[in-house]
């Protein structure tokens, strides 16, 4: 900036040169009149730009003009001005909305979590907090903090459309047909396991008077009903699973809807969070996990590091081939994005006040002059030359009337 600066006042002075040149040796030539009004109004174009410029950072010549020093004496409001502005044309949900409309969060997660540099370096981060965060729950003051903070946080979270959505993520990835199928497999190779069982059972309870073939006959009916039932349930043109759906989606619906279903949801997890047998259970099953974890987290090649990072590839892989899951996960995280700035823009701006505000008055004007000052100094340039053409149209305009 300063060479074009410098480049602007070295044109106004050579346009003084030539003002004085012309003027002198006019008389001896004539045509010189055009280079002198050229010079005079170049200057007087470059002397208003120059005074135009400057007023805008600092007093012309150390003079207390008014209306000089603009930005530094309106920094306040300046600041001010362009806080607004970012809140009110920037930070709303309309330009964050669309400004992340393309972004493929899930999909550059999935291809960077795919990598087992970064894989390995997750599960790392991940089993390496395990040993500190254990150690903060053996504390018995930290424990009492998180347990209260947490039974807090529980009464102002609705369970209900959380685990809706939990179901819709399921059911986008048809992950709900699988547990299906899963379950219908350990049930039939249940029922498989253990015939004798069942067909000793069905002998206990039958009366004493009852023959056997017909115990027999009854047991066979009884296993093949119930395989007939998990057949037309695994088949996926079937009655069963059309009846399967629509309970799922109704189920979605009413955890969405139904203010029934979050009172149930939350009177069953406090019972079952609060009943003794349940806390002494965990009791005895965390004092083996954390004894476990402590062990596990030491070793730099533990199992459970290797098994972290196989379930983030894992992961990273499946959430990269379901185009369904990853659109789903994109909408929440966006919906997510643009609620958590839009709510907070108010506190962006006000950051972004209070800099300012720190600001002296000589800081913004140099930094405004910094990223402007070049144009503006070309501006001072322009002003120069097209002044000088409007002074030589003009004087050829008063010969012209001169001359009739």
């Amino acid at each position: 900036m300063q060479h074009i600066r410098r480049n602007a006042t070295c044109l106004l002075a050579a346009m003084a040169g030539l003002f004085v040149a012309a003027r002198l040796l006019q008389p001896r030539y004539p045509w010189l009149g055009f280079a002198g009004a050229f010079a005079e109004a170049a200057m007087v174009g470059g002397l208003a730009d120059w005074f135009a410029v400057t007023a805008l950072f600092r007093h012309p010549l150390g003079l207390p003009i008014p209306h000089t020093a603009i930005i530094p004496r309106n920094k306040d409001r300046i600041g001010a001005n362009i806080a607004e502005f970012l809140e009110h044309n920037f930070i709303t949900p309309e330009v964050v909305r669309d400004e992340l409309k393309d972004v493929d969060f899930a999909g550059v997660s999935a291809r960077w979590l795919a990598d087992d540099a970064n894989s390995r370096a997750v599960a790392e981060r991940l089993v390496g907090t395990i040993p500190a965060v254990l150690n903060m729950i053996e504390d018995r003051d930290a424990a009492e903090f998180v347990g209260g903070t947490l039974a807090s946080s529980l009464k102002d979270v609705r369970l209900a459309p959380v685990l809706a959505q939990v179901l819709s993520v399921l059911v986008a990835g048809g992950q709900h047909v699988r547990l299906l199928q899963k379950v219908l497999g350990l049930v039939g190779n249940a029922l498989d396991e253990n015939r004798s069982y069942i067909r000793q059972k069905v002998h206990e309870h039958s009366p004493k008077w009852m023959p056997r073939m017909i115990d027999e006959k009854f047991f066979e009916r009884l296993m093949d009903g119930i395989q007939s039932i998990l057949d037309d349930m695994a088949d996926e043109e079937g009655d069963w699973r059309a009846r399967f759906h629509d309970a799922i989606d109704e189920l979605i619906h009413n955890l969405e809807q139904s203010p029934e279903y979050e009172e149930r949801l939350r009177a069953l997890l406090t019972r079952g969070l609060g009943h003794p047998v349940f806390r002494a259970y965990v009791a005895d099953v965390w004092r083996d996990v954390r004894a476990r974890l402590l062990a596990s987290s030491a070793s730099p090649d533990s199992r459970l590091l290797l098994r972290a990072q196989d379930a983030l590839r894992v992961f990273a892989t499946a959430l990269g081939q379901n185009e369904a899951v990853r659109a789903k996960l994109n909408d929440w995280l966006k919906s997510f994005a643009v609620d958590a700035i839009v709510e907070r823009r108010s506190l962006i701006v006000a950051v972004v006040r209070r800099v300012i505000d720190k600001w002296d008055a000589d800081t913004i004007a140099q930094k405004v002059e910094l990223h402007v000052g070049s144009d503006l100094q070309f501006i001072r340039i322009n002003g120069t030359l097209v002044g000088g053409v409007v002074g030589v149209l003009l004087y050829s305009l008063s010969l012209l009337l001169g001359g009739h």
